[in-house]
């Protein structure tokens, strides 16, 4: 069905499927019949993308992780990784939302979504560009890390060697790496986040390894 391929590596709805398929007698069907064959592969309830034979793209994570469930960022691990702040590979797709946290699995891996107070929310976000050019929405290497921090349960910091164990053996963040932060971020994220003591633990052991 050649008229799939207008929808690329972009996921798409049932209501924009059946737009599509008003011709049929029975679009439901349709769309059954379509799965069926593996033309189409659903994401979630009512979310679908197209099979590899009708997009010549890579199917892009970050774009999924905001359009499963939102609003949303990619943020914690998965976005440390994406800036090469963290030596490992991520395999789960970890954002933030001001939405009750929930869990996605999907064909495409598992998407997870953490809470987070509205006004601590905006801070840090940065609208990035993928390999095909499409835009994403993910935390600024700042805020990721805020993030990690905020929202990482039972993490005991109470002095600056703590953290220095935690970012330089914990996630193992290169030392090049911490000195690039833009501070006022961080500064953002103490005046209204959670975690205030350790996120200026945070800033007071970059100043001192500047």
């Amino acid at each position: 069905m050649n008229q799939l391929k207008q929808f690329g590596i972009i996921p798409f709805s049932t209501g924009t499927l059946k737009l599509l398929l008003s011709n049929y007698k029975s679009p439901n069907d349709k769309i059954s019949e379509l799965m069926a064959s593996g033309e189409i592969m659903q994401i979630k309830k009512g979310m679908y993308i197209v099979s590899s034979e009708y997009r010549n793209q890579n199917i892009s994570k970050e774009i999924l992780a905001n359009l499963i469930y939102g609003p949303s960022y990619v943020s914690l691990d998965f976005a440390l990784s994406y800036y090469g702040m963290i030596p490992e590979r991520v395999m789960i797709t970890t954002s933030i939302t001001p939405k009750r946290s929930k869990i996605f699995s999907t064909l495409f891996g598992e998407f997870t979504y953490t809470h987070s107070p509205i006004n601590y929310y905006h801070i840090g976000i940065s609208q990035e560009k993928n390999e095909n050019q499409f835009n994403f929405l993910i935390a600024s290497p700042e805020k990721a890390l805020c993030d990690k921090i905020v929202f990482t349960k039972k993490l005991n910091l109470y002095s600056v060697s703590s953290m220095r164990y935690f970012l330089f053996d914990d996630l193992r963040i290169d030392f090049q790496n911490i000195k690039k932060l833009d501070l006022s971020i961080i500064e953002e994220c103490i005046a209204v986040g959670p975690k205030q003591n350790e996120l200026k633990l945070l800033l007071k052991t970059i100043k001192k390894s500047e």
